[in-house]
C-alpha cells in the first residue's frame, strides 16, 4: 500500500511538470539568433575605508597595546601606544636616506668603514646631533635645523658635488656614549668628523637663520676647514681620552638599566630618595651635651703662727738667783 500510494503521488507532480523552459535547440537551415544572453554581472560591496588597514589577530603591537596584556602594561607605567605613536611622528620629520649613528655602530660606519688610501684622505663625516625626539623640543630650533639639514641633503644628491662627504644624523635623546664622550650637553650641533672620526669639529648652530644655502656653501667651499679639530687632553687621540671614556661607558650603562624601570617605581624610588636627603640637608644640629659642673674648692682653716724666740718666764729667774745666793 505504502509503495502505491509513492508511485501514485510521483506520477501526480509529473503530470502537472511542464518542460516548457527546455530549448529545442538550433536546427540546420535556421537563422542563428541574435537575442544574446546578458553576461553575468558582479556587483562588489561597500568598498573600505581608508585608513583602515586589515590587521591580523596576530598583531603584535595590537596584542601588546590591547586588551590585558595592554591594561596591565598600562598599571605598570609602561605606555606603549604613545611610545609608538611617538616613534611613527618621528619617521616623518626625518629624511630616511640619512643613516642614524649611535653607539653601537660607530665604529663600524665610520672608524672601521673600508676605504682606499685616497679616499681616507677625502672622507669627512658632516652630521647632527638633534634633539627633536623630544616631545618638548619638537617646535623649536632643533626641528628647523633638521629640516633644513634634510634639504642641503637632497640638494647635494641632486648636484652630486660633494661625493666624498657623508651624512648622519645622531640623537641626542637615544645616544649616550657618544654625546658624553664628546662632552656634548645640548643640541643641537652640527659635527665634522675625519680622520676615521679621530679629527672632529664642532659648530653651534643657535642662529635660526641658518638654511639648506649656508650648509652648502659651508660644505662646497670648505670653510669647515677653517675652524681647529678639538685637540684637547680628553679629545680623541688625547692623553687623557681614557677619562672620558670609562666616564662614558659608566653613564650609559646607568642609562641602560635605568629605562628598563617601570616609570612608577622610579618615581617612587627618586621621591623616597629625595625626601631622605631633603631631611638629612635639613635636619637640626644635634645638641651638644652640658659641660659637668666644676667642683667649688672647700675653704681651709686658717693657722696661727707660733712665735719664733722663746719667751722667758720671770718666776725661774728668781729661783735660779736664790740657789746663788745661798751658795754664798
Amino acid at each position: 500500500m505504502k509503495l502505491t500510494a509513492v508511485l501514485c503521488t510521483a506520477l501526480a507532480c509529473a503530470a502537472s511538470a511542464s518542460a516548457d523552459y527546455f530549448s529545442e535547440g538550433w536546427k540546420p537551415g535556421q537563422a542563428a539568433p541574435t537575442h544574446l544572453a546578458p553576461p553575468p554581472t558582479f556587483t562588489p560591496g561597500a568598498p573600505a575605508q581608508e585608513g583602515e588597514a586589515a590587521t591580523s589577530p596576530f598583531d603584535i603591537q595590537k596584542i601588546l597595546t590591547t586588551g590585558p596584556l595592554g591594561s596591565l602594561l598600562a598599571k605598570a607605567g609602561i605606555n606603549l601606544t604613545q611610545s609608538l605613536n611617538a616613534s611613527a611622528q618621528l619617521a616623518e620629520l626625518w629624511d630616511p636616506r640619512i643613516p642614524f649613528i649611535h653607539d653601537d655602530n660607530f665604529d663600524e660606519l665610520i672608524v672601521n668603514e673600508e676605504l682606499t688610501p685616497e679616499e681616507e684622505a677625502k672622507r669627512m663625516w658632516f652630521m647632527i646631533i638633534t634633539t627633536t625626539s623630544g616631545l618638548q623640543q619638537q617646535g623649536g630650533l632643533s626641528k628647523i635645523i633638521d629640516k633644513q639639514f634634510d634639504i642641503a641633503y637632497n640638494e647635494t644628491l641632486l648636484a652630486n658635488d660633494l661625493p666624498h662627504i657623508k651624512w648622519g644624523r645622531i640623537d641626542y635623546l637615544n645616544v649616550t656614549y657618544l654625546t658624553t664622550k664628546w662632552n656634548i650637553w645640548q643640541g643641537p650641533w652640527l659635527v665634522a668628523a675625519t680622520d676615521r672620526g679621530q679629527s672632529l669639529r664642532f659648530f653651534k648652530t643657535t642662529h635660526a637663520r641658518l638654511n639648506a644655502t649656508v650648509i652648502r656653501n659651508f660644505l662646497t667651499q670648505e670653510t669647515w676647514q677653517h675652524t681647529e679639530p678639538w685637540n684637547s687632553a680628553f679629545a680623541p687621540g688625547g692623553k687623557r681620552e681614557f677619562v672620558m671614556h670609562y666616564f662614558a661607558t659608566a653613564m650609559r650603562t646607568g642609562y641602560d638599566w635605568t629605562i628598563r624601570i617601570p616609570k612608577f617605581v622610579l618615581m617612587i624610588i627618586t621621591g623616597a630618595a629625595g625626601s631622605l636627603i631633603m631631611r638629612l640637608m635639613h635636619r637640626a644640629p644635634p645638641a651638644e651635651p652640658e659641660a659637668p659642673p666644676k667642683p667649688t674648692p672647700k675653704p681651709t682653716p686658717a693657722v696661727q703662727a707660733a712665735p719664733s724666740t722663746p719667751t722667758s718666764s720671770p718666776a725661774k729667774k728668781t729661783g735660779s738667783a736664790k740657789k746663788k745666793g745661798g751658795k754664798k
